[in-house]
């Protein structure tokens, strides 16, 4: 149905709404509140109904955010269709009652989502129907390649070798990729790394990339740096890269349903946007990890590689150990710093982190076909000593945009000692990476905690354990009230 527009000067939140008065919504078979779909030259939306008697039958109220989006003119004829309508619905419905969606059904859903004509309550029933009847490896192939058919994809040219990496977090310090990137770039392999911003953890790889460079980078430009420098570390948000994925990570966290699917679908779709062929997944297990179990990390790398296969990607999968933080330093600047000692040479440069990167690193240059089976590390090693890795970082950094100094630490700092002395037995990263946010961590990128100690390390009575970062003195004051580092010494 064809209306005319009449422009309302008022915004509701972040909300479409629009206006029709009851006769016409009857017509419609539009109730109040349900949601329909708005459509002229520009696209379409979706909107929820109110009922307002003061309009003609001929007339459609919009608020500004939906004139904004369609560019709508006062006066002008729009169209308007009642979302029952769409086939999505009766797709997200087959899902619900446990039959398996094929390609063009998820398509259909996805295409949807992006461009608004399902309400987040019907998005919702789609996240519960994936929930409760998990995602087959097909079906999760097939959200993989809707999230990225309906947004932006990176254009990285002819290479077959596109390199990827991916940690499925849940690790303080964890920042392998900032070594890995520069040392498989150094290589001459291209490696169009767009990371994540912490959700639940201090530190993302972009908020600490961040410390050192802009990673909001249009996707055009990405493909520049790509060409020139081998590889690029961004933030995957600033690119639009999976708007729909976006749209339904948003969702999922709000319904607090998180199917393993479209997890498996999220993180592949990323990696099959940007182009990548190859690409190695680390899943750290321990029991304050994401995965604490190796049955299920198992279960999950057997999923990879076979959703891998589906999307024609050579998968591999590594189980690493995920019972204690990586590297020194927790928090956005501390651990920039770690990474750039690690490609510096520092001898104050964390060993684990150090170790880990080569050892991911010698894996990806194998899979590549870079260096013969086992002589990978050795490869990585030589990159990174001979400071071709930081030379690499370096070019990639100015590219992107450097900052003009490294993110300061915060200014206000508590030095926490040692109560006894023996072998420190544990940390809680749960407790740990807490205790990080409590500070301030992610958004005051210079706070955080420096561990002086790791687990495994032998410690003396009144030496130094950690060393705490805080922008802000009343955050820190706070924190010291009840502080539970869960470092264990016996």
């Amino acid at each position: 149905m064809q209306l005319k527009t009449i422009l309302k000067p008022f915004t509701y939140e972040n909300h479409h709404l629009i206006f029709l008065n009851s006769e016409i919504a009857k017509e419609l078979n539009i109730e109040a509140g349900e949601a329909c779909k708005v459509s002229n030259k520009f696209g379409s939306k979706s909107a929820k109904l109110i009922i307002d008697e003061t309009l003609k039958n001929d007339q459609i109220g919009i608020l500004q955010n939906l004139i904004k989006d369609l560019k709508i003119n006062d006066g002008e004829e729009i169209d308007l269709e009642n979302l029952k309508t769409t086939n999505s619905i009766k797709y997200i419905k087959k899902k619900l009652d446990g039959i398996a969606l094929n390609e063009e059904e998820i398509d259909s859903i996805i295409y949807d989502v992006v461009n608004d004509n399902l309400d987040e309550a019907t998005q919702a029933y789609f996240i519960a129907g994936c929930y409760s009847n998990q995602l087959s490896d097909e079906e999760t192939a097939h959200l993989t390649k809707a999230i990225v058919k309906n947004g932006t994809r990176l254009q990285p040219g002819n290479d077959q070798n596109i390199i990827d990496k991916h940690c499925i977090g849940g690790v303080p310090g964890n920042r392998t990729t900032m070594v890995v990137v520069p040392i498989i770039a150094a290589a001459g392999l291209k490696i169009p790394k767009t990371s994540s911003r912490a959700i639940t953890s201090p530190a993302g790889t972009a908020d600490t990339m961040e410390c050192l460079c802009n990673v909001t980078v249009e996707a055009d430009r990405l493909e520049e740096i790509l060409k020139e420098a081998n590889g690029f570390i961004s933030w995957g948000g600033g690119v639009d890269i999976a708007a729909a994925d976006d749209k339904l990570i948003r969702l999922r966290r709000r319904v607090g349903l998180d199917p393993e699917g479209m997890m498996l679908a999220s993180i592949m779709a990323k990696k099959f946007a940007a182009g990548s062929k190859v690409v190695l997944i680390d899943i750290p297990i321990g029991k304050q990890a994401k995965v604490k179990e190796l049955p299920d990390a198992m279960n999950l790398k057997k999923r990879f590689e076979n959703i891998g296969k589906l999307l024609n990607m050579q998968v591999n999968v590594i189980i690493t150990d995920g019972s204690k933080p990586i590297g020194k330093g927790i928090g956005p600047a501390l651990e920039a710093i770690d990474v750039m000692q690690v490609l510096n040479l520092d001898e104050n440069a964390p060993k684990d982190l150090r170790e880990k990167s080569l050892k991911l690193s010698g894996i990806l240059l194998e899979m590549a076909g870079q260096a013969e089976v086992s002589q990978g590390y050795a490869m990585a090693q030589e990159i990174l000593d001979s400071k071709k890795a930081y030379a690499k970082m370096n070019e990639i950094i100015e590219l992107q945009g450097k900052n003009e100094q490294i993110y300061p630490f915060g200014e206000n700092q508590k030095e926490i000692l040692a109560e006894t002395s023996g072998i420190i037995e544990e940390i809680d990263i749960k407790k740990l990476a807490f205790t990080t946010r409590q500070l301030g961590c992610p958004f005051d990128k210079g706070s955080g905690i420096y561990l002086h100690k790791n687990a495994g390390e032998e410690v003396k009575k009144g030496e130094k354990l950690v060393t705490l970062y805080a922008e802000d003195k009343p955050r820190l004051e706070k924190t010291l009230q009840n502080l539970d580092l869960g470092i264990i010494i016996k």
